[in-house]
């Protein structure tokens, strides 16, 4: 791999084990120490993720416009002040105000990462993308981990951690990133050469590929949101529910070279990929649902990962091979907007739909959704006409 890829796998790992000192915690904070049932949990969660969505569409664009290095400092300065606020104060209305401003200025900075690592290492398919996800899961696995360790002692601790690391993501940012080519250094854009879009067969195409991974995303962020609490009424601790990301994040990493094996014949059907990582993810909900201790939660964790892992990385492969010319930052931030989206209305759905029938409407729901996102993936490239600028889409059925 490239070294400029390197230094995107390095800051990435970093960024995202200080946000996953947190974004576990959220709803626990809220619930427990805030005093706020879990609809206003996921209210807040969802003005979080809202603001995220505006974030990843204004910084995909802003890639293609000004390039990836500025649109990274300028995502990583809003997110490092807003950090820096909360490190100080975290009651009720500060804690919304700031955590909404944390979701944009994060928001900003996923899609550039993501198209950068497309643009420096474009031979190499799906391999930028799954590293710069194995990347991310790494953070997780660390930031889960020392985060339900620090709040076991005291929650002041886990808002310090989390801005200490954005800024050593800073640090990286602004002297590794700077000789990146990427964005509007490496090409104009289709601003720029202000050429109108006559087809939209790819739009429409990736547009609805995220439908169902927006779903997807529904349904993944109940583990965050209503089952983390729920873990927390059936008495598993903090230390073991964070312990469950932990086992996420190192299978994700540890798993990776043996799933590149596995996904060799793959390479041209991520669409088959994707809807057997679907079905896997109904398979964790079920266990889920008739899950009462800590081994139930477990099983349920492995089996999601092992679907996460064939789902995830296809999605902005796939949006990078449809991508049109100047247009990557774009179709990136669409899809980290989607996935953005899903966490922003699956905290609010799960809550509601807990407070007022229980959590085995809710795993019923989230089976359901499930297969919708799977009859959105077999159909999303029907009329999908392939273009002499990017390799051929269309993934045998």
């Amino acid at each position: 791999m490239p070294r400029s890829l390197w230094l995107l796998i390095i800051g990435m790992a970093v960024n995202v084990t200080g946000s996953s000192f947190l974004w576990p915690l959220n709803a626990i904070y809220i619930h427990e120490h805030l005093g706020k049932s879990l609809s206003v949990a996921g209210f807040v969660l969802m003005l979080n993720a809202g603001a995220s969505v505006i974030g990843n569409l204004f910084g995909g664009s802003l890639f293609d416009k000004i390039g990836g290095y500025k649109s990274i400092l300028l995502g990583i300065g809003i997110t490092v002040t807003a950090l820096t606020g909360l490190t100080i104060w975290h009651d009720w209305l500060p804690y919304v105000i700031l955590l909404t401003i944390i979701g944009f200025g994060s928001g900003i900075i996923f899609p550039s990462m993501y198209a950068m690592a497309g643009s420096v290492w474009k031979e190499g398919g799906r391999k930028a993308f799954n590293a710069l996800y194995v990347a991310q899961n790494l953070g997780v696995a660390v930031g889960s981990t020392l985060g339900g360790i620090v709040a076991s002692f005291s929650f002041e601790w886990i808002f310090l951690a989390n801005t200490l690391m954005y800024f050593i993501f800073l640090f990286i940012a602004l002297f590794g990133y700077r000789k990146i080519k990427s964005g509007s250094q490496v090409q104009p854009t289709v601003f720029l050469e202000r050429q109108p879009i006559k087809d939209y067969t790819k739009l429409y195409a990736i547009l609805t590929l995220c439908v169902g991974y927006l779903l997807c995303w529904v349904g993944y962020v109940q583990w965050q949101a209503t089952i983390s609490t729920y873990t927390q009424e059936l008495n598993i601790s903090l230390k073991q529910y964070s312990f469950l990301w932990t086992v996420n994040g190192a299978l994700i990493v540890l798993g990776q070279p043996i799933l590149n094996r596995a996904l060799k014949s793959f390479e041209k059907n991520l669409k088959l990929q994707m809807v057997i990582g679907m079905l896997i993810f109904i398979g964790s909900f079920m266990v889920a649902a008739k899950a009462v201790a800590f081994s139930g939660f477990m099983t349920a964790m492995v089996i999601l990962t092992i679907g996460e892992m064939l789902v995830w990385p296809a999605v902005p492969t796939i949006a990078s091979k449809l991508a049109p010319k100047g247009r990557d930052g774009f179709y990136q931030g669409i899809v980290n907007s989607t996935a953005t989206g899903g966490r922003m209305i699956g905290p609010v759905l799960g809550g509601l739909l807990v407070d007022l029938y229980g959590m085995p409407m809710l795993f019923t729901v989230l089976i359901f959704l499930m297969g919708i996102s799977i009859v959105t993936t077999v159909f999303y490239d029907r009329k999908l006409k392939v273009t002499s600028q990017k390799e051929p889409v269309v993934f045998r059925n």
